[in-house]
């Protein structure tokens, strides 16, 4: 009999994983596990696990064949608390470095008011005015929430951010040290003449397998639509043209001159007849 109780409760408890309740549950605690270990680095002064040597930048860009000034992209995955740095070099994009997030605050999924202290979902862009060398946390820059498609939706919030120390109410901060080394590299992109730099903010690795096992989730159309521009970027290693059009993403191929461009409301014209 206790055999019988005890496949039961193991049956319950699979289905309920396989649910999407059960994997939001899985996502949390996979999450809260992160944060909790590179807030425990933090505080004892220790890099974050994954953290690049940042005192031998000039190394890395020489191995990568690299150096400041090229236009870059950033990435965020916040599932795995990483912030993905690629340069541009003959025409497409390099990951040149990925770090760990300290700290952002919410679950997974998108941003939809202000004081929900939930981290923004979606496609963003940085220009100079967007940059605070005086920040309170050492350094930041807005990543402009709400963009276009977040106005589309009735989203609202202000002062989303990436910058340096562990806390966090809507932003992400990814310690002094490796904002620093951020820094270096937006303000010299800009310098150069990269007009924006975009940021796209995924809550996971956009794959056909974590987006099946996230099958049933209030935000799976949502996810589908950052999905698009995901898979544009992996094809070709170039960020895509973002738009917004009838409240949906919608992506173009991009170029190394295109990278700069500002998100805005426009309907391609393929899109548009479809409409």
């Amino acid at each position: 009999m206790r055999a019988l109780v005890l496949l039961v409760i193991l049956a319950v408890g699979g289905w309920y994983l396989l649910s999407p309740d059960g994997r939001a549950l899985l996502d949390r605690l996979r999450i809260n596990w992160t944060r909790w270990e590179n807030q425990s680095h933090y505080r004892s002064g220790q890099p974050l696990p994954g953290t690049p040597d940042l005192s031998r930048l000039d190394e890395r860009l020489a191995a990568k064949g690299v150096s400041l000034g090229v236009p870059i992209y950033l990435r965020i995955f916040k599932l795995d608390s990483e912030l993905e740095l690629w340069v541009e070099k003959g025409g497409h994009f390099v990951r040149f470095a990925t770090y760990p997030i300290c700290l952002w605050s919410g679950r997974l999924g998108p941003k939809l008011k202000e004081g929900d202290k939930q981290a923004p979902e979606g496609f963003y862009t940085v220009a100079f005015e967007q940059l605070n060398p005086n920040s309170r946390m050492y350094r930041s820059f807005s990543l402009g929430f709400p963009n276009a498609y977040d106005q589309a939706h009735g989203r609202t919030g202000s002062f989303l951010m990436v910058h340096g120390g562990c806390a966090s109410v809507g932003c992400y901060a990814v310690t002094d040290p490796v904002i620093g080394e951020l820094w270096q590299f937006v303000t010299a992109a800009l310098e150069r003449g990269q007009g924006r730099i975009p940021v796209h903010v995924f809550p996971f690795r956009m794959t056909e397998l974590n987006l099946a096992g996230r099958r049933g989730d209030k935000w799976e159309s949502f996810w589908a639509d950052l999905k698009k521009g995901y898979d544009m970027f992996e094809a070709s290693r170039v960020p895509p043209v973002v738009s917004v059009c009838n409240g949906h993403y919608v992506f173009e191929p991009g170029t190394a001159a295109s990278v700069g461009g500002a998100i805005e409301e426009h309907c391609p014209p393929e899109v548009a007849g479809n409409s």
